[in-house]
Protein backbone atom coordinates (compact mmCIF):
# COMPACT_ATOMS: atom_id res chain seq x y z
CA UNK A 1 0.00 0.00 0.00
CA UNK A 2 1.32 3.45 -0.94
CA UNK A 3 2.46 5.76 1.76
CA UNK A 4 -0.29 8.90 2.49
CA UNK A 5 1.98 11.89 2.32
CA UNK A 6 0.76 14.58 4.43
CA UNK A 7 0.83 18.20 2.62
CA UNK A 8 -0.12 21.84 4.81
CA UNK A 9 -1.83 24.49 2.88
CA UNK A 10 -3.13 27.54 4.99
CA UNK A 11 -6.28 28.28 5.15
CA UNK A 12 -5.77 31.63 6.88
CA UNK A 13 -7.79 34.58 4.78
CA UNK A 14 -4.92 36.22 3.37
CA UNK A 15 -3.53 32.96 1.70
CA UNK A 16 -6.96 32.28 0.45
CA UNK A 17 -7.27 35.60 -0.97
CA UNK A 18 -4.10 34.75 -3.64
CA UNK A 19 -5.67 31.24 -4.15
CA UNK A 20 -5.25 28.55 -1.46
CA UNK A 21 -8.41 26.70 -2.02
CA UNK A 22 -7.67 26.39 -5.29
CA UNK A 23 -4.52 24.66 -4.60
CA UNK A 24 -5.72 22.53 -1.87
CA UNK A 25 -8.13 21.42 -4.48
CA UNK A 26 -5.95 20.54 -6.96
CA UNK A 27 -3.63 19.23 -5.42
CA UNK A 28 -6.50 17.07 -3.64
CA UNK A 29 -7.83 15.85 -7.11
CA UNK A 30 -4.18 15.37 -8.35
CA UNK A 31 -4.32 10.76 -7.94
CA UNK A 32 -1.54 10.64 -5.19
CA UNK A 33 -1.78 8.88 -1.59
CA UNK A 34 -1.90 12.37 -0.04
CA UNK A 35 -3.88 13.86 3.37
CA UNK A 36 -4.27 17.72 3.00
CA UNK A 37 -4.11 19.62 6.69
CA UNK A 38 -5.48 23.32 6.47
CA UNK A 39 -3.24 25.33 8.59
CA UNK A 40 -3.07 28.62 9.79
CA UNK A 41 -0.30 30.87 7.53
CA UNK A 42 3.28 31.30 9.19
CA UNK A 43 3.02 34.96 7.90
CA UNK A 44 5.33 35.01 4.86
CA UNK A 45 2.90 36.67 3.07
CA UNK A 46 4.42 37.22 -0.41
CA UNK A 47 5.10 33.66 -0.96
CA UNK A 48 1.42 32.68 -0.18
CA UNK A 49 0.45 30.13 -0.57
CA UNK A 50 2.83 28.35 0.99
CA UNK A 51 2.20 25.12 0.36
CA UNK A 52 4.40 22.47 2.87
CA UNK A 53 5.23 18.74 2.73
CA UNK A 54 6.38 16.42 5.62
CA UNK A 55 9.17 14.61 4.56
CA UNK A 56 11.97 12.93 7.16
CA UNK A 57 13.63 15.81 7.13
CA UNK A 58 10.69 18.39 8.12
CA UNK A 59 8.76 20.18 6.10
CA UNK A 60 9.68 21.04 2.92
CA UNK A 61 7.79 24.80 1.95
CA UNK A 62 7.31 25.46 -1.64
CA UNK A 63 6.05 29.00 -2.73
CA UNK A 64 4.30 31.04 -4.10
CA UNK A 65 2.09 27.99 -5.62
CA UNK A 66 -0.92 28.42 -8.07
CA UNK A 67 -2.90 25.74 -9.06
CA UNK A 68 -1.24 25.77 -12.33
CA UNK A 69 2.01 25.27 -10.36
CA UNK A 70 0.84 21.99 -8.87
CA UNK A 71 1.55 19.62 -12.12
CA UNK A 72 5.31 20.73 -12.42
CA UNK A 73 5.88 20.06 -8.33
CA UNK A 74 4.58 16.57 -8.40
CA UNK A 75 6.62 15.94 -11.65
CA UNK A 76 9.73 17.33 -9.68
CA UNK A 77 9.23 14.98 -6.63
CA UNK A 78 7.82 17.65 -4.50
CA UNK A 79 6.31 14.89 -2.44
CA UNK A 80 9.50 13.68 -1.37
CA UNK A 81 10.85 17.47 -0.90
CA UNK A 82 12.11 17.78 -4.42
CA UNK A 83 13.73 20.83 -5.91
CA UNK A 84 11.94 23.12 -7.51
CA UNK A 85 12.06 26.70 -8.77
CA UNK A 86 9.63 27.51 -5.80
CA UNK A 87 11.37 25.19 -2.94
CA UNK A 88 12.33 27.49 0.00
CA UNK A 89 13.24 24.30 2.19
CA UNK A 90 12.54 24.12 5.53
CA UNK A 91 10.34 27.34 6.57
CA UNK A 92 11.94 27.66 10.15
CA UNK A 93 15.11 28.00 8.33
CA UNK A 94 13.80 30.63 5.96
CA UNK A 95 15.81 34.35 6.89
CA UNK A 96 12.48 35.93 7.70
CA UNK A 97 11.88 33.21 10.31
CA UNK A 98 14.91 32.25 11.28
CA UNK A 99 15.68 35.80 13.36
CA UNK A 100 12.44 35.21 14.95
CA UNK A 101 11.59 34.32 18.07
CA UNK A 102 8.00 32.90 18.00
CA UNK A 103 6.04 32.46 21.36
CA UNK A 104 2.40 34.24 20.95
CA UNK A 105 2.50 33.49 17.16
CA UNK A 106 4.41 29.75 17.65
CA UNK A 107 1.68 26.97 16.01
CA UNK A 108 0.39 29.38 13.98
CA UNK A 109 0.81 27.51 10.64
CA UNK A 110 2.40 24.09 12.36
CA UNK A 111 -1.50 23.06 13.83
CA UNK A 112 -4.62 22.14 11.97
CA UNK A 113 -6.83 24.88 13.75
CA UNK A 114 -10.13 22.71 13.58
CA UNK A 115 -8.10 20.03 15.82
CA UNK A 116 -8.12 19.99 19.58
CA UNK A 117 -6.19 17.29 19.86
CA UNK A 118 -3.74 18.50 17.38
CA UNK A 119 -3.49 21.62 19.37
CA UNK A 120 -3.17 19.29 22.66
CA UNK A 121 -0.18 17.51 21.02
CA UNK A 122 1.85 20.47 20.32
CA UNK A 123 1.47 21.59 23.91
CA UNK A 124 -1.52 23.32 24.26
CA UNK A 125 -3.16 23.61 27.33
CA UNK A 126 -0.04 23.34 28.94
CA UNK A 127 -0.08 26.82 30.56
CA UNK A 128 -4.37 26.35 31.45
CA UNK A 129 -2.90 22.78 33.50
CA UNK A 130 -0.09 24.87 35.44
CA UNK A 131 -2.40 27.88 36.11
CA UNK A 132 -5.29 25.38 37.70
CA UNK A 133 -2.60 24.47 39.80
CA UNK A 134 -2.11 27.74 41.31
CA UNK A 135 -4.57 29.88 43.35
CA UNK A 136 -5.87 33.01 42.05
CA UNK A 137 -3.62 35.02 43.30
CA UNK A 138 -0.42 33.54 42.55
CA UNK A 139 -2.03 33.38 39.01
CA UNK A 140 -2.52 37.08 38.70
CA UNK A 141 0.89 37.37 40.38
CA UNK A 142 2.60 35.33 37.60
CA UNK A 143 1.16 37.46 34.80
CA UNK A 144 2.47 40.44 37.21
CA UNK A 145 6.12 39.39 37.23
CA UNK A 146 5.94 38.17 33.07
CA UNK A 147 5.57 42.45 32.58
CA UNK A 148 3.17 41.98 29.78
CA UNK A 149 1.87 45.27 29.08
CA UNK A 150 -1.92 45.41 26.80
CA UNK A 151 -0.87 44.46 23.13
CA UNK A 152 -3.51 46.45 22.00
CA UNK A 153 -1.78 49.53 21.91
CA UNK A 154 -2.34 51.50 25.27
CA UNK A 155 0.59 49.21 27.22
CA UNK A 156 -1.13 49.23 30.33
CA UNK A 157 0.57 46.53 32.36
CA UNK A 158 -1.83 43.45 32.22
CA UNK A 159 -1.36 41.98 35.87
CA UNK A 160 -2.24 45.44 37.21
CA UNK A 161 -5.82 45.35 35.08
CA UNK A 162 -6.39 41.53 36.77
CA UNK A 163 -5.42 42.13 39.81
CA UNK A 164 -7.98 44.88 40.30
CA UNK A 165 -10.72 42.68 38.84
CA UNK A 166 -9.62 40.05 41.04
CA UNK A 167 -10.16 41.73 44.22
CA UNK A 168 -13.34 43.68 42.97
CA UNK A 169 -16.00 42.69 44.91
CA UNK A 170 -19.04 41.09 42.71
CA UNK A 171 -21.33 37.79 42.09
CA UNK A 172 -20.22 37.76 38.63
CA UNK A 173 -17.55 39.17 36.42
CA UNK A 174 -16.57 38.78 33.21
CA UNK A 175 -12.99 38.36 30.49
CA UNK A 176 -14.32 40.31 27.46
CA UNK A 177 -11.37 39.91 24.22
CA UNK A 178 -10.75 42.96 22.15
CA UNK A 179 -10.47 41.09 18.60
CA UNK A 180 -11.97 44.38 16.42
CA UNK A 181 -8.52 44.46 15.38
CA UNK A 182 -9.53 47.73 12.84
CA UNK A 183 -6.28 49.37 12.11
CA UNK A 184 -5.14 49.67 8.72
CA UNK A 185 -2.11 47.43 7.96
CA UNK A 186 -2.95 44.87 10.89
CA UNK A 187 -3.83 41.42 10.80
CA UNK A 188 -2.22 39.43 13.79
CA UNK A 189 -5.33 39.42 15.81
CA UNK A 190 -7.02 37.71 12.56
CA UNK A 191 -4.22 35.26 12.05
CA UNK A 192 -4.11 34.17 15.88
CA UNK A 193 -7.94 33.64 15.67
CA UNK A 194 -7.58 31.57 12.11
CA UNK A 195 -4.33 30.21 12.85
CA UNK A 196 -4.37 29.00 16.83
CA UNK A 197 -7.81 29.60 17.88
CA UNK A 198 -7.21 27.26 20.90
CA UNK A 199 -4.60 29.67 22.46
CA UNK A 200 -7.01 32.31 22.73
CA UNK A 201 -9.37 29.99 24.58
CA UNK A 202 -6.59 28.74 27.03
CA UNK A 203 -5.33 32.42 27.85
CA UNK A 204 -9.03 33.36 28.15
CA UNK A 205 -9.52 30.48 30.15
CA UNK A 206 -6.73 31.06 32.45
CA UNK A 207 -8.09 35.00 32.73
CA UNK A 208 -11.15 33.88 34.20
CA UNK A 209 -9.57 31.47 36.92
CA UNK A 210 -7.56 34.39 37.96
CA UNK A 211 -9.93 37.18 38.16
CA UNK A 212 -12.86 35.08 39.29
CA UNK A 213 -14.34 35.35 35.91
CA UNK A 214 -17.19 33.27 34.65
CA UNK A 215 -18.09 33.82 31.20
CA UNK A 216 -16.15 35.54 28.55
CA UNK A 217 -16.89 37.24 25.28
CA UNK A 218 -14.59 37.33 22.44
CA UNK A 219 -15.86 40.46 20.03
CA UNK A 220 -14.92 40.17 16.27
CA UNK A 221 -15.72 42.49 13.64
CA UNK A 222 -17.65 41.31 11.22
CA UNK A 223 -15.50 41.48 7.82
CA UNK A 224 -13.68 38.35 10.00
CA UNK A 225 -15.55 36.06 8.74
CA UNK A 226 -13.23 33.44 8.78
CA UNK A 227 -11.48 34.11 12.58
CA UNK A 228 -15.53 33.81 13.49
CA UNK A 229 -16.17 30.72 12.17
CA UNK A 230 -12.39 29.58 13.52
CA UNK A 231 -13.09 30.76 17.08
CA UNK A 232 -16.71 29.49 17.47
CA UNK A 233 -15.61 25.63 15.98
CA UNK A 234 -12.58 25.72 18.69
CA UNK A 235 -14.87 26.92 21.51
CA UNK A 236 -17.46 24.20 21.08
CA UNK A 237 -14.25 22.06 20.46
CA UNK A 238 -12.67 23.13 23.75
CA UNK A 239 -15.92 22.53 25.70
CA UNK A 240 -16.25 18.98 24.68
CA UNK A 241 -12.75 18.20 25.50
CA UNK A 242 -13.99 19.53 29.15
CA UNK A 243 -12.25 22.96 29.18
CA UNK A 244 -14.25 24.87 28.57
CA UNK A 245 -18.21 24.53 31.19
CA UNK A 246 -18.61 23.93 34.61
CA UNK A 247 -15.56 22.61 35.89
CA UNK A 248 -12.30 24.18 33.59
CA UNK A 249 -9.98 20.96 33.55
CA UNK A 250 -11.88 18.93 36.11
CA UNK A 251 -10.71 21.91 38.59
CA UNK A 252 -13.96 22.46 39.60
CA UNK A 253 -14.02 26.03 38.66
CA UNK A 254 -16.25 27.76 35.57
CA UNK A 255 -16.16 29.45 32.62
CA UNK A 256 -17.48 29.53 29.41
CA UNK A 257 -17.20 31.51 26.50
CA UNK A 258 -18.73 32.38 22.93
CA UNK A 259 -18.14 34.97 19.91
CA UNK A 260 -20.17 37.97 19.18
CA UNK A 261 -19.77 40.04 15.98
CA UNK A 262 -19.80 43.56 15.42
CA UNK A 263 -20.77 45.71 12.63
CA UNK A 264 -17.00 46.92 12.07
CA UNK A 265 -17.10 50.21 13.71
CA UNK A 266 -13.68 51.55 14.28
CA UNK A 267 -14.55 52.80 17.56
CA UNK A 268 -15.61 50.30 19.07
CA UNK A 269 -12.06 48.93 19.15
CA UNK A 270 -12.49 51.15 22.47
CA UNK A 271 -12.38 48.75 25.13
CA UNK A 272 -15.74 51.15 26.95
CA UNK A 273 -17.93 51.34 22.69
CA UNK A 274 -17.05 47.51 22.58
CA UNK A 275 -18.89 46.82 25.82
CA UNK A 276 -21.93 49.26 24.81
CA UNK A 277 -21.66 47.19 21.47
CA UNK A 278 -21.68 43.68 23.34
CA UNK A 279 -24.74 45.01 25.54
CA UNK A 280 -26.97 45.90 22.10
CA UNK A 281 -26.08 49.56 22.64
CA UNK A 282 -25.12 52.23 19.87
CA UNK A 283 -21.00 52.04 19.96
CA UNK A 284 -20.19 54.73 21.82
CA UNK A 285 -17.79 55.87 24.40
CA UNK A 286 -18.46 56.12 27.57
CA UNK A 287 -16.54 58.68 30.12
CA UNK A 288 -14.50 57.30 32.85
CA UNK A 289 -14.27 56.91 35.61
CA UNK A 290 -15.88 54.34 36.19
CA UNK A 291 -13.51 51.95 35.13
CA UNK A 292 -14.16 48.48 33.25
CA UNK A 293 -12.28 46.84 35.81
CA UNK A 294 -15.02 47.75 38.54
CA UNK A 295 -17.86 48.77 36.35
CA UNK A 296 -17.55 46.94 33.01
CA UNK A 297 -19.63 44.82 31.00
CA UNK A 298 -23.59 44.62 32.16
CA UNK A 299 -22.07 46.88 34.98
CA UNK A 300 -19.70 44.19 36.44
CA UNK A 301 -15.88 43.61 37.05
CA UNK A 302 -14.70 42.72 33.71
CA UNK A 303 -10.98 42.24 32.28
CA UNK A 304 -10.82 43.62 28.52
CA UNK A 305 -7.63 42.73 27.07
CA UNK A 306 -6.98 42.28 22.99
CA UNK A 307 -6.10 38.91 21.12
CA UNK A 308 -2.35 39.00 21.54
CA UNK A 309 -2.26 39.95 25.47
CA UNK A 310 -4.77 37.41 25.59
CA UNK A 311 -2.88 34.32 23.49
CA UNK A 312 0.23 35.02 25.06
CA UNK A 313 -0.50 34.39 28.81
CA UNK A 314 -0.17 30.45 28.07
CA UNK A 315 3.15 30.77 26.96
CA UNK A 316 3.59 32.59 30.75
CA UNK A 317 1.92 29.85 32.03
CA UNK A 318 3.43 27.10 30.62
CA UNK A 319 6.94 28.27 30.18
CA UNK A 320 7.52 30.04 33.40
CA UNK A 321 6.78 33.88 33.72
CA UNK A 322 10.96 34.54 34.25
CA UNK A 323 11.59 33.17 30.59
CA UNK A 324 8.72 35.62 29.38
CA UNK A 325 9.67 38.54 31.35
CA UNK A 326 14.04 37.77 30.58
CA UNK A 327 12.76 39.04 26.16
CA UNK A 328 12.52 42.40 25.71
CA UNK A 329 13.63 46.10 26.34
CA UNK A 330 13.03 48.39 29.62
CA UNK A 331 9.56 48.23 30.76
CA UNK A 332 9.06 46.22 27.63
CA UNK A 333 8.88 42.90 28.20
CA UNK A 334 7.96 39.89 26.41
CA UNK A 335 7.91 39.70 22.43
CA UNK A 336 5.28 41.57 19.78
CA UNK A 337 4.01 40.73 16.84
CA UNK A 338 4.81 43.30 14.41
CA UNK A 339 2.53 43.47 10.94
CA UNK A 340 4.69 44.67 7.64
CA UNK A 341 2.66 46.03 5.37
CA UNK A 342 2.26 48.69 2.86
CA UNK A 343 5.45 49.41 0.57
CA UNK A 344 7.54 46.78 1.25
CA UNK A 345 9.17 43.95 -0.33
CA UNK A 346 8.92 40.99 2.56
CA UNK A 347 5.27 41.74 4.06
CA UNK A 348 3.77 39.72 6.82
CA UNK A 349 4.30 38.84 10.65
CA UNK A 350 7.33 39.18 12.10
CA UNK A 351 7.32 38.25 16.17
CA UNK A 352 10.22 39.32 17.99
CA UNK A 353 11.24 40.55 21.47
CA UNK A 354 11.13 44.47 22.28
CA UNK A 355 14.22 46.34 20.88
CA UNK A 356 14.50 45.50 17.80
CA UNK A 357 14.84 48.43 16.09
CA UNK A 358 12.91 49.94 13.39
CA UNK A 359 15.20 50.24 10.73
CA UNK A 360 15.98 46.63 11.37
CA UNK A 361 12.30 45.81 11.06
CA UNK A 362 12.15 47.73 7.78
CA UNK A 363 15.28 47.24 5.55
CA UNK A 364 16.79 44.10 7.27
CA UNK A 365 13.74 41.74 7.83
CA UNK A 366 11.29 43.72 5.16
CA UNK A 367 13.60 43.61 2.62
CA UNK A 368 12.51 48.04 1.85
CA UNK A 369 9.90 49.19 -0.01
CA UNK A 370 8.56 46.63 -2.66
CA UNK A 371 8.91 49.43 -5.50
CA UNK A 372 12.77 49.56 -4.95
CA UNK A 373 12.49 53.33 -4.55
CA UNK A 374 14.21 54.28 -0.98
CA UNK A 375 11.85 54.40 2.05
CA UNK A 376 10.57 57.84 2.76
CA UNK A 377 8.56 57.22 5.67
CA UNK A 378 6.73 54.44 7.66
CA UNK A 379 3.83 54.45 9.99
CA UNK A 380 3.88 53.15 13.11
CA UNK A 381 0.64 52.38 14.89
CA UNK A 382 -2.11 52.11 12.73
CA UNK A 383 -4.06 54.82 10.78
CA UNK A 384 -3.64 57.21 13.77
CA UNK A 385 -0.13 56.33 14.88
CA UNK A 386 2.82 58.86 13.52
CA UNK A 387 4.82 58.98 10.49
CA UNK A 388 8.72 58.08 11.57
CA UNK A 389 11.70 59.12 8.85
CA UNK A 390 14.96 57.27 8.10
CA UNK A 391 16.33 59.66 10.30
CA UNK A 392 14.46 57.64 13.42
CA UNK A 393 14.98 54.33 12.33
CA UNK A 394 17.62 53.96 15.36
CA UNK A 395 14.68 54.24 17.35
CA UNK A 396 14.12 51.03 19.47
CA UNK A 397 10.90 49.08 18.81
CA UNK A 398 9.56 49.82 22.63
CA UNK A 399 6.68 51.72 24.31
CA UNK A 400 8.88 54.10 26.09
CA UNK A 401 11.08 54.63 23.27
CA UNK A 402 8.84 55.28 20.52
CA UNK A 403 6.49 57.77 22.85
CA UNK A 404 9.87 59.85 23.92
CA UNK A 405 9.75 60.82 19.87
CA UNK A 406 5.89 61.52 19.95
CA UNK A 407 5.14 58.01 18.58
CA UNK A 408 2.67 55.23 19.16
CA UNK A 409 3.64 51.40 18.88
CA UNK A 410 -0.22 50.33 18.67
CA UNK A 411 -1.58 47.21 17.50
CA UNK A 412 1.82 46.72 15.96
CA UNK A 413 1.46 47.64 12.49
CA UNK A 414 3.76 49.02 10.39
CA UNK A 415 2.86 50.90 7.23
CA UNK A 416 5.96 51.73 4.55
CA UNK A 417 6.26 54.21 2.12
CA UNK A 418 8.47 55.13 -0.21
CA UNK A 419 9.98 58.27 -1.84
CA UNK A 420 6.92 59.24 -4.01
CA UNK A 421 4.57 59.72 -1.17
CA UNK A 422 3.00 63.05 -0.50
CA UNK A 423 2.66 63.28 3.02
CA UNK A 424 0.16 66.51 3.46
CA UNK A 425 -2.07 64.00 1.67
CA UNK A 426 -1.59 61.33 4.21
CA UNK A 427 -2.22 64.33 7.30
CA UNK A 428 -5.41 65.27 5.35
CA UNK A 429 -6.27 61.14 5.07
CA UNK A 430 -5.66 60.90 9.11
CA UNK A 431 -8.13 63.99 9.61
CA UNK A 432 -10.64 62.36 6.95
CA UNK A 433 -11.08 58.88 8.54
CA UNK A 434 -11.34 60.47 12.08
CA UNK A 435 -14.19 61.94 11.00
CA UNK A 436 -15.78 59.24 9.17
CA UNK A 437 -14.95 56.46 12.47
CA UNK A 438 -16.12 59.42 15.05
CA UNK A 439 -19.13 58.14 17.09
CA UNK A 440 -19.41 61.64 17.70
CA UNK A 441 -19.90 61.72 21.43
CA UNK A 442 -17.74 64.40 22.11
CA UNK A 443 -17.22 67.78 20.55
CA UNK A 444 -13.21 67.71 19.57
CA UNK A 445 -13.39 64.82 17.29
CA UNK A 446 -16.97 64.71 15.90
CA UNK A 447 -16.49 68.46 14.97
CA UNK A 448 -12.25 68.75 15.05
CA UNK A 449 -11.76 65.96 12.50
CA UNK A 450 -14.04 67.76 10.08
CA UNK A 451 -12.32 71.20 10.56
CA UNK A 452 -9.10 69.28 10.44
CA UNK A 453 -10.11 67.84 6.61
CA UNK A 454 -10.90 71.59 5.72
CA UNK A 455 -7.88 72.78 6.88
CA UNK A 456 -5.36 70.36 5.22
CA UNK A 457 -7.44 71.30 1.85
CA UNK A 458 -7.10 75.04 2.34
CA UNK A 459 -3.44 74.11 2.89
CA UNK A 460 -3.43 72.13 -0.27
CA UNK A 461 -4.81 74.69 -2.40
CA UNK A 462 -2.47 77.23 -1.69
CA UNK A 463 0.20 75.05 -2.14
CA UNK A 464 -0.67 74.55 -5.28
CA UNK A 465 -1.47 78.21 -6.03
CA UNK A 466 2.40 79.36 -4.29
CA UNK A 467 0.54 81.15 -1.41
CA UNK A 468 1.64 81.16 1.50
CA UNK A 469 0.41 78.47 4.41
CA UNK A 470 1.55 79.61 7.52
CA UNK A 471 -1.92 80.83 8.72
CA UNK A 472 -3.15 77.36 7.93
CA UNK A 473 -0.13 75.51 9.55
CA UNK A 474 -1.03 77.55 13.27
CA UNK A 475 -4.74 76.82 12.69
CA UNK A 476 -3.81 73.08 11.89
CA UNK A 477 -1.55 72.88 15.46
CA UNK A 478 -3.89 74.10 17.09
CA UNK A 479 -6.57 71.94 16.33
CA UNK A 480 -4.65 68.99 16.96
CA UNK A 481 -3.52 69.97 20.26
CA UNK A 482 -7.36 70.61 21.09
CA UNK A 483 -7.95 67.22 20.05
CA UNK A 484 -4.99 65.69 21.82
CA UNK A 485 -5.71 66.96 25.19
CA UNK A 486 -9.72 67.27 24.46
CA UNK A 487 -11.04 64.19 23.26
CA UNK A 488 -13.14 61.31 25.13
CA UNK A 489 -10.82 58.75 24.05
CA UNK A 490 -7.76 57.61 21.70
CA UNK A 491 -9.88 58.12 18.20
CA UNK A 492 -9.72 61.88 18.49
CA UNK A 493 -6.88 61.94 21.37
CA UNK A 494 -4.42 59.70 18.51
CA UNK A 495 -5.10 61.54 15.21
CA UNK A 496 -3.46 64.62 15.63
CA UNK A 497 -0.21 62.19 15.78
CA UNK A 498 0.21 61.52 11.99
CA UNK A 499 -1.28 65.06 11.28
CA UNK A 500 1.94 66.86 13.30
CA UNK A 501 4.34 64.20 12.84
CA UNK A 502 4.28 65.12 9.36
CA UNK A 503 4.54 68.74 9.36
CA UNK A 504 7.24 68.19 11.74
CA UNK A 505 9.61 65.76 9.82
CA UNK A 506 8.33 65.94 5.96
CA UNK A 507 7.57 70.14 5.87
CA UNK A 508 8.61 70.84 2.64
CA UNK A 509 5.51 68.35 1.66
CA UNK A 510 3.14 71.00 3.18
CA UNK A 511 5.66 74.02 0.81
CA UNK A 512 6.73 75.69 4.07
CA UNK A 513 9.74 77.12 5.22
CA UNK A 514 11.31 75.85 8.64
CA UNK A 515 11.44 79.65 9.71
CA UNK A 516 7.74 79.58 9.54
CA UNK A 517 6.62 76.37 11.38
CA UNK A 518 4.47 77.35 14.28
CA UNK A 519 6.21 76.89 17.54
CA UNK A 520 6.83 73.31 18.75
CA UNK A 521 7.23 71.95 15.00
CA UNK A 522 10.80 72.41 13.90
CA UNK A 523 11.34 70.61 11.16
CA UNK A 524 13.59 67.57 11.44
CA UNK A 525 17.36 67.74 10.94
Amino acid sequence: MTPTTRIFVPRDAAAVAVGADDVAATLQASGHAIEIVRTGSRGLHWLEPLVEVETPSGRIGYGPVSPADVDALLAAGMLQGGDHPLRIGRPEDHPFLARQTRSTMALCGIVDPRSEADYAAHGGWRGLKSALDMDAEARVRAVTASGLRGRGGAGFPTGIKWETVRKAAAAQKYVVCNADEGDSGTFADRMTMEGDPFRLVEGMCIAGVSVGATYGYIYIRSEYPHAIEAMEHAIAQAREAGWLGRSVGGSGLAFDMEVRVGAGAYVCGEETSLLNSIEGKRGIVRAKPPLPALQGLFGKPTVVNNVLSLAAVPAIFAEGPEAYERLGLGRSRGTMPIQLAGNVKYGGLVEVPFGITLGELVHEIGGGTASGRPVRAVQVGGPLGAYFPPSLFDTPFDYEAFAAKDGLIGHGGITVFDDTVDMAHMARFAMEFCAAESCGKCTPCRIGAVRGVETVDRILEKRSAGQPVAKELTLLADLCDTMKFGSLCALGGFTPYPVTSAMTHFPEDFDLDARRLPAGLEAAE
